[in-house]
């Protein structure tokens, strides 16, 4: 490029410069005015800090109760509550639980080190819960060692109960009527069978009876 060319090229720059107005000019445009109240500060992101301390422990093995997972889950830090979700009825396992550690910086460990580990045969799974979503009932009755009812008792005694005269009428009526039932359909499906009778269905009284005192 030639002298001339360099020169013609700067002329052409400073005249399209000048086609633009300057920020600083009175006489600036209005597109390219500065904001109300002077430049914005851009406020600083501060690091999220992490306040969870109640982790959700799933697909909890058979056998891997409260006691095992006091005992395992300590070698992380202090545990604070402890529960495994159970049957109201069986008081078996739910297979799903939670922990509350007093340190959040140990839960959060706890949770990247044992999500997905192998534990007899299961793959456990587990999640840091947010403080914001625990429940406010979730810690009711934690430490509550629970019972299971034994129905077959309670079963048992309703059968061997005492009873007066009036109640064992109704109970051979019931069975009475239960077994004239049964032989009805039996005859229905045109099965040549042979009922056997009711044994003490004709006895006015049993052994356990409950008299009237006069």
């Amino acid at each position: 490029m030639g002298v001339k060319a360099r020169k013609a090229s700067k002329k052409a720059i400073k005249k399209a410069s000048s086609q633009f107005p300057n920020s600083d000019s009175k006489t600036a445009s209005a597109d390219f005015l500065p904001l109300e109240g002077g430049p914005r500060e851009i406020p600083e992101t501060k690091p999220l800090h992490n306040s969870a301390t109640v982790l959700y422990v799933g697909r909890i093995p058979h056998g891997f109760y409260e006691k095992e997972m006091e005992a395992y889950f300590q070698q992380f830090g202090a545990i604070k509550r402890l529960r495994i979700a159970r049957n109201k009825k069986t008081g078996k396992s739910k297979h799903f639980g939670f922990i509350e550690f007093e340190n959040p910086q140990v839960a959060e460990v706890v949770a990247d080190c044992m999500h997905n580990y192998l534990l007899f045969e299961h793959l456990l799974q587990v999640h840091l819960i947010p403080p914001e979503h625990v429940h406010p009932k979730l810690w009711r009755g934690f430490n509550y060692k629970f019972k299971p009812v034994d129905y077959v008792q309670i079963e048992r005694k309703r059968h061997n109960k005492v009873r007066t005269l009036e109640e064992h009428k109704k109970l051979v009526e019931k069975i009475i009527k239960r077994d004239t039932k049964r032989r009805k359909r039996i005859e229905a499906a045109g099965i040549d069978y042979e009922c056997p009778e009711i044994v003490g269905s004709g006895q006015s009284a049993p052994k356990k009876i409950k008299f009237d005192e006069d």
